[in-house]
């Protein structure tokens, strides 16, 4: 991989998205928002060669592969464009595909991660109540330090709340703001 090891990885969960699915019109506000705030992020990470992981669900398309799915991101319209722009993914990033809700759930994550020697996780991305919290939960149970930046994941509003609560509540994950997360990052 030729990188010494990091201290944390930064983890993009389904920000390339079409948000084509039931209730994407409610989520699209806050997907954007964090967008801007995983660009600033990502930004740090690149700066201090800090691995960036996007793990990112294929949406049914088993015949397409990452860069396919950005590409029909970018020519969409609207939150879809707009986020793949923030983000657009570069020779530093990383990307797995997962098939469902954890993005350690059938695939490479785990490996990619003990290679990358990271055994600290920043999640960011959406959806908060399903898929990051899905990842967090898992990480949590492989024995990773795991932080959600609270103003970098996307969710329904009348969901937001619930999950960040279960998520502290159940030790599974610290919650952070976005202008700590690189402190919580390099902690020791």
């Amino acid at each position: 991989m030729g990188r010494s090891q990091a201290p944390a990885a930064l983890l993009i969960i389904d920000m390339v998205n079409l948000l084509d699915f039931p209730d994407a019109g409610r989520m699209a506000p806050s997907a954007v928002a964090a967008a801007r705030r995983i660009k600033a992020l990502r930004e740090g990470f690149h700066a201090r060669d800090w691995p960036v992981v996007f793990a990112n669900d294929n949406f049914a398309r088993w015949r397409s592969d990452f860069r396919e799915l950005v590409a029909l991101a970018a020519n969409s319209e609207g939150a879809p464009r707009e986020i793949a722009g923030l983000l657009a993914p570069d020779s530093r990033d990383y990307f797995i595909l997962k098939p469902k809700h954890s993005a350690f759930l059938a695939t490479p994550l785990p490996v990619l991660l003990a290679k990358l020697g990271v055994r600290r996780l920043l999640l960011s991305g959406m959806a908060l109540e399903s898929c990051v919290l899905a990842t967090a939960t898992d990480a949590n149970a492989r024995e990773f330090e795991v932080a959600i930046v609270r103003d970098a994941v996307a969710g329904l509003p009348g969901l937001r709340q619930s999950a960040l609560k279960a998520l502290s509540g159940s030790g599974a994950a610290r919650l952070v703001a976005s202008h700590d997360a690189l402190a919580w990052a390099e902690a020791d």
